[in-house]
Protein backbone atom coordinates (compact mmCIF):
# COMPACT_ATOMS: atom_id res chain seq x y z
CA UNK A 1 0.00 0.00 0.00
CA UNK A 2 1.32 3.43 -1.01
CA UNK A 3 -0.30 6.47 0.55
CA UNK A 4 0.50 10.16 0.30
CA UNK A 5 -0.17 12.56 3.17
CA UNK A 6 -1.21 15.46 0.97
CA UNK A 7 -1.18 18.05 3.78
CA UNK A 8 0.97 18.04 6.90
CA UNK A 9 2.96 20.55 8.94
CA UNK A 10 6.24 18.80 9.67
CA UNK A 11 7.77 22.02 11.00
CA UNK A 12 5.10 22.61 13.65
CA UNK A 13 5.67 22.00 17.34
CA UNK A 14 4.93 18.39 18.19
CA UNK A 15 6.43 17.09 14.97
CA UNK A 16 9.47 19.28 14.31
CA UNK A 17 11.41 18.24 17.40
CA UNK A 18 11.14 14.55 16.48
CA UNK A 19 10.91 14.81 12.73
CA UNK A 20 13.06 11.76 11.83
CA UNK A 21 10.92 9.55 14.09
CA UNK A 22 7.69 11.00 12.69
CA UNK A 23 8.78 10.33 9.12
CA UNK A 24 9.98 6.82 9.97
CA UNK A 25 6.66 6.00 11.65
CA UNK A 26 4.77 7.14 8.59
CA UNK A 27 6.94 5.24 6.14
CA UNK A 28 6.45 2.10 8.21
CA UNK A 29 2.68 2.64 7.91
CA UNK A 30 2.84 2.78 4.11
CA UNK A 31 3.12 6.55 3.65
CA UNK A 32 5.44 7.14 0.72
CA UNK A 33 5.11 10.89 0.26
CA UNK A 34 4.44 14.03 2.28
CA UNK A 35 3.41 17.54 1.28
CA UNK A 36 4.86 19.88 3.92
CA UNK A 37 2.69 22.98 4.10
CA UNK A 38 3.73 26.53 4.94
CA UNK A 39 1.42 29.07 6.57
CA UNK A 40 3.69 32.13 7.05
CA UNK A 41 6.37 33.67 4.87
CA UNK A 42 9.03 33.28 7.56
CA UNK A 43 8.46 29.50 7.45
CA UNK A 44 9.17 29.08 3.76
CA UNK A 45 12.91 28.41 3.99
CA UNK A 46 12.50 25.89 6.82
CA UNK A 47 9.66 24.05 5.10
CA UNK A 48 11.66 23.85 1.89
CA UNK A 49 14.72 22.64 3.82
CA UNK A 50 12.83 19.56 5.01
CA UNK A 51 11.94 18.76 1.41
CA UNK A 52 15.55 19.23 0.35
CA UNK A 53 16.66 16.74 3.03
CA UNK A 54 14.03 14.07 2.24
CA UNK A 55 13.29 12.86 -1.28
CA UNK A 56 9.75 11.82 -0.33
CA UNK A 57 8.84 15.27 1.06
CA UNK A 58 7.69 18.24 -1.03
CA UNK A 59 6.95 21.82 0.02
CA UNK A 60 4.48 24.62 -0.54
CA UNK A 61 4.80 28.39 -0.18
CA UNK A 62 1.84 30.33 1.11
CA UNK A 63 0.23 32.39 3.84
CA UNK A 64 -2.75 31.10 5.83
CA UNK A 65 -5.74 33.46 6.00
CA UNK A 66 -5.20 33.78 9.76
CA UNK A 67 -1.90 35.48 8.91
CA UNK A 68 -3.23 37.93 6.32
CA UNK A 69 -2.98 40.96 8.62
CA UNK A 70 0.67 40.11 9.33
CA UNK A 71 1.49 40.04 5.60
CA UNK A 72 -0.06 43.27 4.28
CA UNK A 73 2.52 43.66 1.50
CA UNK A 74 2.55 40.06 0.29
CA UNK A 75 2.10 40.03 -3.43
CA UNK A 76 2.11 37.41 -6.11
CA UNK A 77 5.76 38.12 -6.98
CA UNK A 78 7.10 36.91 -3.61
CA UNK A 79 5.15 33.69 -4.01
CA UNK A 80 6.23 33.21 -7.61
CA UNK A 81 9.89 33.76 -6.73
CA UNK A 82 9.78 31.28 -3.85
CA UNK A 83 7.89 28.74 -5.93
CA UNK A 84 10.74 28.53 -8.43
CA UNK A 85 12.51 26.13 -6.05
CA UNK A 86 12.41 22.62 -7.50
CA UNK A 87 10.94 21.12 -4.30
CA UNK A 88 8.01 23.59 -4.15
CA UNK A 89 5.04 21.99 -5.88
CA UNK A 90 2.05 24.13 -4.80
CA UNK A 91 0.91 27.57 -3.67
CA UNK A 92 -0.67 27.68 -0.20
CA UNK A 93 -2.14 27.07 2.08
CA UNK A 94 -4.25 30.08 1.40
CA UNK A 95 -7.91 31.00 1.39
CA UNK A 96 -10.56 32.48 3.64
CA UNK A 97 -11.51 31.83 7.26
CA UNK A 98 -14.49 33.77 8.57
CA UNK A 99 -15.00 31.43 11.53
CA UNK A 100 -12.13 32.74 13.64
CA UNK A 101 -11.74 36.09 11.83
CA UNK A 102 -8.14 36.35 12.99
CA UNK A 103 -7.46 38.71 10.09
CA UNK A 104 -9.55 41.38 8.41
CA UNK A 105 -11.78 39.81 5.80
CA UNK A 106 -10.76 42.22 3.06
CA UNK A 107 -7.11 41.52 3.84
CA UNK A 108 -7.89 37.81 3.57
CA UNK A 109 -9.51 38.27 0.17
CA UNK A 110 -6.60 40.37 -1.09
CA UNK A 111 -4.11 37.79 0.13
CA UNK A 112 -6.09 34.97 -1.45
CA UNK A 113 -6.15 36.84 -4.74
CA UNK A 114 -2.36 37.20 -4.63
CA UNK A 115 -2.08 33.43 -4.24
CA UNK A 116 -4.47 32.88 -7.13
CA UNK A 117 -2.35 35.15 -9.33
CA UNK A 118 0.81 33.30 -8.27
CA UNK A 119 -0.80 29.95 -9.07
CA UNK A 120 -1.69 31.18 -12.54
CA UNK A 121 1.80 32.59 -13.12
CA UNK A 122 3.59 29.44 -11.99
CA UNK A 123 1.15 26.79 -13.19
CA UNK A 124 1.17 25.29 -9.70
CA UNK A 125 -2.02 24.19 -7.92
CA UNK A 126 -3.57 26.05 -5.01
CA UNK A 127 -3.96 24.45 -1.57
CA UNK A 128 -7.09 26.14 -0.25
CA UNK A 129 -8.32 26.54 3.33
CA UNK A 130 -11.91 27.67 3.74
CA UNK A 131 -14.10 27.86 6.82
CA UNK A 132 -17.44 29.66 7.13
CA UNK A 133 -16.60 31.51 3.91
CA UNK A 134 -18.19 29.27 1.31
CA UNK A 135 -19.79 31.91 -0.89
CA UNK A 136 -16.70 34.11 -1.18
CA UNK A 137 -14.41 31.11 -1.63
CA UNK A 138 -16.57 29.65 -4.38
CA UNK A 139 -16.97 33.01 -6.11
CA UNK A 140 -13.25 33.76 -6.11
CA UNK A 141 -12.30 30.29 -7.31
CA UNK A 142 -14.98 30.22 -10.01
CA UNK A 143 -13.78 33.57 -11.34
CA UNK A 144 -10.17 32.38 -11.24
CA UNK A 145 -10.89 29.14 -13.09
CA UNK A 146 -13.04 30.91 -15.65
CA UNK A 147 -10.13 33.29 -16.32
CA UNK A 148 -7.92 30.25 -16.92
CA UNK A 149 -4.80 28.65 -15.56
CA UNK A 150 -5.95 27.86 -12.02
CA UNK A 151 -6.49 24.47 -10.37
CA UNK A 152 -6.16 23.10 -6.86
CA UNK A 153 -7.60 21.34 -3.85
CA UNK A 154 -9.90 22.23 -0.99
CA UNK A 155 -7.91 20.77 1.86
CA UNK A 156 -9.28 19.35 5.12
CA UNK A 157 -12.74 19.63 3.63
CA UNK A 158 -15.53 20.26 6.16
CA UNK A 159 -17.88 22.33 4.05
CA UNK A 160 -21.32 21.71 2.67
CA UNK A 161 -22.11 19.25 -0.08
CA UNK A 162 -23.05 22.28 -2.18
CA UNK A 163 -19.51 23.67 -1.84
CA UNK A 164 -18.09 20.25 -2.69
CA UNK A 165 -20.15 20.12 -5.88
CA UNK A 166 -19.11 23.65 -6.85
CA UNK A 167 -15.45 22.75 -6.33
CA UNK A 168 -15.82 19.59 -8.37
CA UNK A 169 -17.64 21.47 -11.13
CA UNK A 170 -14.63 23.77 -11.61
CA UNK A 171 -12.16 20.89 -11.62
CA UNK A 172 -10.86 21.12 -8.07
CA UNK A 173 -9.89 18.17 -5.91
CA UNK A 174 -11.18 17.55 -2.36
CA UNK A 175 -9.00 16.29 0.46
CA UNK A 176 -10.33 14.56 3.56
CA UNK A 177 -8.62 14.66 6.94
CA UNK A 178 -9.21 12.75 10.17
CA UNK A 179 -12.30 14.86 10.78
CA UNK A 180 -14.23 12.49 8.51
CA UNK A 181 -13.75 9.73 11.13
CA UNK A 182 -15.34 11.76 13.93
CA UNK A 183 -18.66 10.54 15.33
CA UNK A 184 -20.39 13.89 14.70
CA UNK A 185 -19.24 14.15 11.07
CA UNK A 186 -22.19 12.40 9.44
CA UNK A 187 -22.73 15.12 6.83
CA UNK A 188 -19.08 15.03 5.84
CA UNK A 189 -19.20 11.25 5.66
CA UNK A 190 -22.06 11.50 3.18
CA UNK A 191 -20.07 14.00 1.12
CA UNK A 192 -17.10 11.63 1.16
CA UNK A 193 -19.20 9.07 -0.68
CA UNK A 194 -19.92 11.32 -3.67
CA UNK A 195 -16.42 12.58 -4.47
CA UNK A 196 -15.35 11.06 -7.79
CA UNK A 197 -12.56 8.51 -7.63
CA UNK A 198 -10.26 10.76 -9.63
CA UNK A 199 -10.73 13.86 -7.43
CA UNK A 200 -10.12 12.49 -3.93
CA UNK A 201 -7.09 13.08 -1.70
CA UNK A 202 -6.39 12.16 1.92
CA UNK A 203 -4.34 14.06 4.48
CA UNK A 204 -3.66 14.45 8.18
CA UNK A 205 -3.22 18.23 8.63
CA UNK A 206 -0.89 16.98 11.38
CA UNK A 207 -0.13 17.83 14.12
CA UNK A 208 -3.88 18.61 14.30
CA UNK A 209 -7.07 16.55 14.01
CA UNK A 210 -5.92 13.03 14.82
CA UNK A 211 -8.42 10.53 13.41
CA UNK A 212 -10.18 7.76 15.29
CA UNK A 213 -8.67 5.71 16.96
CA UNK A 214 -6.04 8.34 17.87
CA UNK A 215 -8.33 11.11 19.15
CA UNK A 216 -6.63 13.18 21.82
CA UNK A 217 -3.14 12.38 20.56
CA UNK A 218 -0.78 14.58 18.59
CA UNK A 219 -1.57 13.78 14.98
CA UNK A 220 1.19 12.31 12.80
CA UNK A 221 1.40 11.62 9.05
CA UNK A 222 1.29 7.88 9.84
CA UNK A 223 -2.34 8.34 10.84
CA UNK A 224 -3.35 9.07 7.24
CA UNK A 225 -3.58 5.29 6.92
CA UNK A 226 -6.41 5.25 9.48
CA UNK A 227 -8.28 7.96 7.62
CA UNK A 228 -7.79 6.09 4.35
CA UNK A 229 -9.20 2.87 5.84
CA UNK A 230 -12.24 4.72 7.14
CA UNK A 231 -12.91 6.52 3.85
CA UNK A 232 -12.44 3.27 1.94
CA UNK A 233 -15.12 1.70 4.13
CA UNK A 234 -17.48 4.59 3.46
CA UNK A 235 -16.95 4.23 -0.27
CA UNK A 236 -17.21 0.44 -0.32
CA UNK A 237 -13.70 -0.27 -1.59
CA UNK A 238 -10.65 -1.85 -0.03
CA UNK A 239 -7.97 0.43 1.36
CA UNK A 240 -5.42 -0.68 -1.23
CA UNK A 241 -7.72 0.56 -4.00
CA UNK A 242 -8.29 3.88 -2.26
CA UNK A 243 -4.56 4.26 -1.64
CA UNK A 244 -3.82 3.66 -5.32
CA UNK A 245 -6.49 6.14 -6.38
CA UNK A 246 -5.45 8.92 -4.01
CA UNK A 247 -1.74 8.49 -4.72
CA UNK A 248 -2.40 8.71 -8.44
CA UNK A 249 -4.55 11.77 -7.88
CA UNK A 250 -1.77 13.43 -5.88
CA UNK A 251 0.67 13.17 -8.76
CA UNK A 252 -1.99 14.20 -11.24
CA UNK A 253 -2.70 17.42 -9.32
CA UNK A 254 0.80 18.15 -8.05
CA UNK A 255 2.43 17.37 -11.36
CA UNK A 256 5.72 19.10 -10.48
CA UNK A 257 6.38 16.26 -8.03
CA UNK A 258 8.39 13.38 -9.46
CA UNK A 259 6.43 10.12 -9.03
CA UNK A 260 9.59 8.12 -8.44
CA UNK A 261 10.18 10.20 -5.35
CA UNK A 262 6.83 9.13 -3.93
CA UNK A 263 8.09 5.59 -3.34
CA UNK A 264 10.03 6.19 -0.18
CA UNK A 265 13.13 7.98 0.98
CA UNK A 266 16.42 7.38 -0.75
Amino acid sequence: MRLIDSHCHLNYEGLAERQPEVLANARAAGVTGFLNISTRQREWNDVIAVAEANEDVWATVGVHPHEADAHPDLGAKALVDAASHQRVIAIGECGLDYYYDKSDRQAQREGFQAHIEAARATGLPLVVHTRDAEDDTADMLEQAVNAGGVRGVLHCFTGSQELARKALDIGFFISLSGIVTFKNAQDLQETAKIIPDDRLLVETDSPFLAPVPHRGKKCEPAFVADTARFVAGLRGVDVETLAEQTTGNFFKLFSKACPERGRGAA
